[in-house]
């Protein structure tokens, strides 16, 4: 196990505790932490996006995410993720992949949905949440976190 931080890996600030940031509130999780992500399509194939109002990544447009609960199944977790952030009901699809990373404490499954009711409003965790297309000529949001562009490729990918 890596030795504790010293300083907040999300804003910089020294630690009191390796434990967690009294500054912007991080978690130091020491066990993994699940989390998923959801790259949902409409039937114009635009991709849903919020702008987040939190750390990290505050004010950048990134696909709806969190945390799965302590006994929730993942798929439900990316239901309840678009509900609570965006409005939009989705029928999850195919699992796109699974991403982590040496030294990193999240473990991100990400998942192709569609569309399939709701009505497009940001929650409490986003300032705004929109349908952005994502042809090729499109101008599309720029990759937030590290496995982004790896997991819209997965996207991307033609199915089988």
């Amino acid at each position: 196990m890596p030795p504790p931080p010293r300083y907040c890996p999300q804003c910089a600030a020294p630690l009191l505790s390796p434990e967690n940031c009294d500054v912007c509130d991080w978690i130091n999780y020491r066990d993994p932490k699940v989390a998923v992500v959801v790259l949902a399509s409409d039937e114009q194939g635009r991709l849903l996006y919020v702008r987040r109002n939190h750390e990290p990544a505050m004010y950048r447009w990134a696909w709806p995410s969190g945390f799965v609960d302590a006994g929730e199944r993942v798929e439900d977790a990316a239901v309840r993720e678009v509900r609570e952030e965006t409005g939009v009901e989705v029928e999850i699809g195919r699992l796109l992949g699974v991403w982590s990373a040496t030294g990193d404490q999240t473990v991100v499954i990400a998942f192709r949905a569609s569309a399939s009711g709701g009505a497009l409003r940001p929650g409490p965790e986003a300032l705004a949440a929109a349908w952005i297309p994502i042809g090729r000529s499109a101008t599309r949001p720029r990759p937030v976190f590290p496995h982004d562009e790896s997991i819209l490729a997965s996207f991307l990918r033609p199915e089988r």
